[in-house]
């Protein structure tokens, strides 16, 4: 299902499929807090469009997919909190309008990994639009769309969290959308990135904390005021004496409208190469037809369920 850091488990005879009626309530049965709690593995689906309000988050179970195909639902309040879990999929939802500290709209902490976050809308939260922090690894973040947000994705969560250097993150085919910040900013974490377009970003578009390391790959970066591509952010991890940036390596990406790398000379040679971790994946040129693409099919689109389902369950 996905080429990149993430190893899914397929759907097959072992997968549920559970109908959740939204216009229900918050929780019990038939709600989405108490589907995503369950421990066998389910293929959620929505019977009907509308708008989940969420007071506190939702904590995702492992094998669960979230697939909003087929209908238009939209998370609001709280979000998704994908803790120690693994084989887990978010599909096709929108995620708009987090209130309160601490609210991403999906949150993956700690010790979580094979997650694949594809297709879905996501804006203006109080704190993440998505935090990939706490050891958390092999997550993949395809096709989505980032608009009207300041910290946009967090991966790594500080300076203190050392064992954050097992993270891996593949971004790719996402449309960064006049967001201000972090597309992403990495701490320690190896993150790839490839056939993304970021575009008018307020501060900078993406940030190398300590001992990151990223590799940029056919990427669109266009530029509003702020002109900044890769910021160098000068850290001190714990267990080290000294403080020190990441590493950035780009390759092919298209700098519009007079936007800057910044790159720190030499600092390639120690990105690793995504060659080393998976086999295969498909890189377009960074073109008008790929911008084009970007800005019409990310985020929630109007997709119907797969033909293919798996049995239902209540």
């Amino acid at each position: 299902m996905s080429k990149h850091w993430v190893g899914l488990v397929k759907f097959g005879h072992l997968w549920f499929q559970i109908h959740i009626k939204i216009e229900w309530q918050y929780d019990g049965p038939g709600s989405l807090r108490e589907a995503c709690k369950r421990p066998e593995p389910l293929w959620i689906v929505f019977d009907v469009s509308g708008t989940i309000n969420l007071s506190s988050f939702v904590n995702v179970s492992s094998h669960t997919t979230v697939d909003g195909r087929g209908q238009k639902v939209k998370i609001t309040g709280k979000g998704l909190r994908l803790k120690e879990c693994e084989n887990v999929i978010i599909c096709n939802l929108e995620f708009e309008g987090g209130v309160g500290p601490d609210a991403d709209a999906i949150q993956i902490k700690p010790k979580s990994h094979n997650i694949w976050i594809d297709r879905c809308s996501l804006k203006n939260y109080y704190d993440g639009l998505i935090d990939i922090t706490r050891e958390s690894t092999d997550i993949t973040v395809s096709r989505c769309h980032f608009m009207n947000h300041n910290k946009t994705i967090l991966i790594g969560a500080d300076t203190s969290h050392v064992t954050d250097r097992c993270i891996r993150v593949t971004i790719h085919h996402c449309f960064f959308d006049g967001t201000r910040q972090r597309h992403p900013r990495v701490r320690f974490a190896k993150v790839h990135l490839f056939n993304n377009y970021t575009r008018h970003w307020a501060i900078y578009a993406v940030g190398a904390g300590v001992e990151s390391q990223i590799h940029s790959q056919c990427n669109i970066y266009e530029a509003g005021e702020k002109k900044t591509v890769f910021k160098y952010i000068t850290e001190k991890a714990a267990d080290k004496e000294k403080p020190g940036a990441g590493f950035v390596r780009s390759e092919g990406d298209l700098l519009l409208n007079g936007a800057k790398s910044c790159l720190s000379q030499g600092g390639e040679r120690y990105v690793f190469s995504p060659i080393q971790h998976y086999s295969e994946w498909t890189v377009e040129s960074p073109t008008d037809i790929l911008k084009n693409y970007l800005k019409h099919s990310t985020g929630w689109q109007n997709l119907p369920l797969p033909l293919d389902r798996p049995a239902t369950t209540a």
